[in-house]
This record gives structure tokens, sequence and C-alpha cells, in this order.
């Protein structure tokens, strides 16, 4: 097996391609994860973010949509329905772009650092 310790799992991660060799794509659907990777063959069993992912894309996502409603309210004077109507889309298109390559990120960084269920010694 070759090296793959010069893999940056933010690269793989922002790619949603394999952890470990950075070649095998991550997802066989939209957040479902494949079974293994396709190309080194690292199983995915055990990759599993939680909500990590959907916790950072709400504050990401909550506070440009707030920015963006009282830019388009104040600043161009539009109705609140169309400052409302703009900033759901956006919320919507940065909801749908963000969580598939944090979800990724976040799996590649647990890989890298060994990251695993706490367990008490006996």
């Amino acid at each position: 097996m070759t090296d793959t310790s010069h893999i940056s799992p933010y690269a793989a991660g922002l790619a949603c391609k394999c952890p470990r060799c950075g070649q095998g794509a991550l997802y066989s659907g939209y957040l479902k994860l494949r079974s293994e990777c396709e190309a080194c063959g690292l199983d995915y069993a055990r990759a599993d973010s939680g909500d990590g992912p959907a916790v950072f894309v709400i504050f990401i996502v909550g506070f440009l949509a707030v920015a963006i409603a009282f830019i388009v309210r104040f600043v161009f004077y539009a109705p609140l329905w169309l400052a409302f109507l703009v900033s759901a889309g956006v919320a919507v298109a940065l909801i749908l772009l963000l969580l598939q390559p944090l979800k990724a990120t976040l799996i590649a960084v647990q890989y890298a650092n060994k990251a695993a269920e706490g367990r008490l010694e006996e």
C-alpha cells in the first residue's frame, strides 16, 4: 500500500473523496456513504459525522440568510415578502451546497485523527 500520510483531510473532505487515498468517491447518493472506497477498499462502516455538519451549516447559513434579508429589506427597500423569499432561496441553495462537503470533511478529520468511540479501561 502506498503512503497516504500526505493527504490533507480538508482537501479530501471538500472534494468528497476517500480520507485515506483521496481518490475514491465517498458518497453513493447525496448524503449516503458508500460501503467502502472503490480505490483503496477503506471500510466506511465506522464513519459517522453525527449532527456536526448540520450544526455548522445552520450557523453559517443562518447568519448569512439574516444578513441578506436585512440588506434586501433595508438597503434596497424591498417588500418584506421579497426579502424573505430572497433570503430563503439563498439559504436553501447554500444548505444544499455546504452540507455534503462539510459532512465529508468531518469524516476525513475523524479518520486523520483516528477518532473512535470513548471506552472505559477495565
